[in-house]
């Protein structure tokens, strides 16, 4: 087959969540798979470090598309173009945005729709993109990948698509992530709080990430007489902050609030594994990468108990309400004050992260293309 693949969110040093998905998905099947050709479609200059094999083709595709008309303009123009010019076979695009108008079959990977649900936490222009154009992604796409059971539903109740059109393929977690010994828990506490135990949270600054309640959280769980804690905060604004800055401007405990900006790999996997513990409460997630770092890292969680998160985390995390902010605090409390509950949680999460792989994610991914050639060689018969 003729593949092409949307690979714009392959950015060097910049891997979020789905260029994760997409870097490790692909590694994996472009290499397991020397019998097709890809055509990796970029939307500016690449990384060599992307080119997964010889049966890869780089094409850089103008204009870059970093906004909601660029977005349409280059699927809907450059892309669909280039599918019909190369008379490609299957297109793929791991961030769920497709061209309408092209015959080529699809895979939309669609990680979740939380744009359907809190489109107030997005700029305007941006939420009603994807609100117009998601439903119409779903019903364009011949398959959909999603990585949750909980997306799954969210995605075929909500944009009334056939169940079966719909292929459950579940993050992994990059293989580097850990437990470290004694010494390197030290030596990484001493760098960075001087040597103070902390809680961590990892990923982008948004309103539904629920910064705002961790901070008022760590506030409340140092007033009652938690010494010696910091919060480290991993990661760089996206959109509409104001709320988190008046948080963390009005705390009482704002010295102990450590904020990195984003890590490579080479450095979360240290900071990650010499946590005390992860406080991750967004309000809504389609899987949350970094509950299963967290667990290969040996490291207790304060998990949401909303949407994907009781999915991902299973019995390997203290489970709270994101909107309650005293049960953050407290679950915290109890972490840390409580004999042994710290290494039970270790030793249930790393049994846990073993349901995960990067493997499997990519074995999914790839079901998912046989079912599409198979309808189209069925079609084409």
């Amino acid at each position: 087959m003729q593949i092409a693949v949307n690979t714009r969110l392959l950015l060097s040093n910049k891997l979020e969540g789905i260029g994760w998905f997409t870097f490790e998905t692909l590694r994996r099947i472009v290499q397991k798979h020397p019998e097709h050709h890809f055509y990796f479609l970029f939307d500016r200059q690449f990384s060599p470090e992307f080119i997964f094999g010889p049966n890869v083709t780089p094409v850089v595709l103008g204009p870059q598309s970093r906004h909601p008309l660029l977005w349409y303009i280059w699927f809907e123009f450059s892309v669909a173009r280039f599918l019909k010019k190369n008379k490609i076979d299957l297109f793929i695009s791991p961030d769920g945005y497709l061209p309408l108008t092209t015959k080529v079959p699809t895979i939309a990977v669609i990680h979740d729709i939380n744009f359907a649900h809190q489109p107030e936490g997005l700029p305007k222009l941006t939420a009603w993109y994807y609100n117009y154009f998601f439903p119409k992604f779903a019903h364009k796409a011949t398959r959909i990948v999603t990585v949750s059971e909980y997306s799954k539903t969210d995605i075929v109740e909500t944009y009334s698509v056939a169940p079966h059109k719909v292929i459950v393929a579940y993050n992994g977690a990059n293989s580097d992530y850990m437990p470290l010994d004694g010494k390197q828990i030290a030596e990484v506490r001493r760098e960075l709080t001087g040597g103070s135990p902390y809680f961590m949270f990892v990923g982008a600054f948004s309103p539904r990430k629920n910064v705002v309640g961790l901070l008022q959280a760590f506030d409340q769980f140092r007033m009652q007489h938690v010494d010696g804690f910091k919060l480290v905060l991993v990661g760089e604004r996206l959109f509409k902050t104001n709320d988190m800055e008046r948080a963390y401007k009005s705390m009482t405990f704002k010295e102990d609030v450590v904020f990195t900006g984003r890590l490579n790999v080479e450095r979360l996997k240290l900071v990650m594994g010499a946590a005390a513990g992860l406080v991750f409460v967004p309000f809504f997630e389609g899987f949350g990468i970094p509950l299963l770092e967290a667990m290969r890292c040996n490291v207790p969680i304060v998990s949401s108990n909303k949407t994907s998160m009781p999915e991902v985390t299973g019995e390997a995390a203290l489970l709270v309400d994101p909107y309650n902010i005293k049960e953050i605090a407290s679950a915290m409390v109890y972490l840390v004050e409580t004999e042994g509950l710290a290494e039970e949680l270790a030793v249930k999460g790393m049994a846990r992260s073993k349901h995960f792989s990067w493997d499997i994610t990519a074995q999914k991914l790839w079901e998912a293309v046989e079912i599409v050639d198979k309808q189209r060689s069925e079609t084409n018969a």
